[in-house]
């Protein structure tokens, strides 16, 4: 950004998810407004790491919202322990009442997403109402879809340090490894359940509805992951993604050394050193704002 750049207002909010929960979110707001932008986080990842990209998308014209989901930075409660939560609550309640916040009949709404955030959207009631769908490392989460080494850490997260964390703490301490926020247990027992599944939670018995929800989704989408990308490469992103069969959908597939984003991994679609991706999700909502006007 250049000294002539104008400083982008931000509004923090206070928000009631659909069964009440407080939730803290921040809008950010565009000078010159062309659309709205709902961000849809990963998983244990607080809003301020999307800070960057909602300045950016709010300075090329996008009133951007992002939110901490129930359980997670300044939306969690006192104390961990006992916090009792189902994981999609993230998306079929915190999420949603960020939608019913930010959408306006008098311009369009997209949404990005961030691993989980391409999980959501497939959940997200009123999702008709979201007029393109960006998601960066959105994943199937099986092991093996994983390369080598990776699989034997995440199968040690899940079989040894996490149980022992947990028993422990009551809750994933994320923290203490250095892996992002603390996670409730409820997302934890669930996570690590459908990461059991190469198909993740379309394959759980107890989750079979689930697919008459992606089903119904007729949203143009784009999923963008990297080769690099060791907790969602491409072949993970093929597995999960092709849930939204009805939907106008393209694969991306990164190769950020080629593009000369040098290493992105799983959470650097977010850095401002891959700002080149964020102009991709930003040039694309446009495009589709255009064919919209000219249909």
């Amino acid at each position: 950004m250049t000294s002539e750049t104008p400083t982008i207002h931000r509004e923090e909010l206070q928000l009631k998810a659909h069964d009440g929960y407080p939730l803290c979110a921040t809008l950010y707001h565009a000078p010159a407004p062309r659309a709205r932008l709902l961000i849809g986080g990963a998983t244990g990842v607080p809003q301020g790491f999307y800070r960057r990209f909602a300045e950016y998308a709010a300075q090329r014209g996008y009133t951007t919202l992002s939110l901490d989901y129930r359980g997670i930075g300044l939306s969690k409660p006192a104390q961990l322990r006992g916090f009792a939560m189902q994981y999609l609550n993230w998306a079929t309640h915190d999420l949603a009442a960020a939608l019913d916040h930010l959408h306006g009949d008098d311009l369009p709404t997209y949404m990005v997403g961030h691993s989980f955030g391409g999980h959501a959207f497939g959940l997200l009631p009123g999702h008709e109402r979201v007029s393109g769908f960006y998601t960066f490392g959105t994943g199937a989460g099986w092991h093996g879809w994983m390369p080598p080494l990776e699989r034997v850490r995440v199968q040690l997260m899940w079989n040894l340090i996490g149980p022992l964390i947990v028993w422990h703490k009551g809750y994933l301490a994320w923290s203490k490894l250095g892996m992002g926020e603390d996670l409730p247990l409820g997302v934890y027992q669930q996570w690590k359940r459908w990461c059991r599944y190469p198909r993740y939670f379309f394959d759980d018995p107890e989750q079979s509805h689930l697919a008459a929800c992606f089903d119904s989704v007729r949203t143009p989408i784009v999923a963008a992951n990297t080769q690099d990308d060791l907790w969602a490469p491409p072949a993970s992103r093929d597995a999960f993604m092709a849930a939204y069969s009805a939907a106008p959908y393209q694969a991306r597939t990164i190769d950020s050394q080629a593009e000369g984003l040098g290493a992105v991994g799983h959470m650097g679609y977010f850095r401002s050193s891959a700002a080149p991706l964020w102009d991709e999700a930003l040039n694309w909502f446009a495009q589709l704002q255009t064919n919209r006007r000219a249909a």
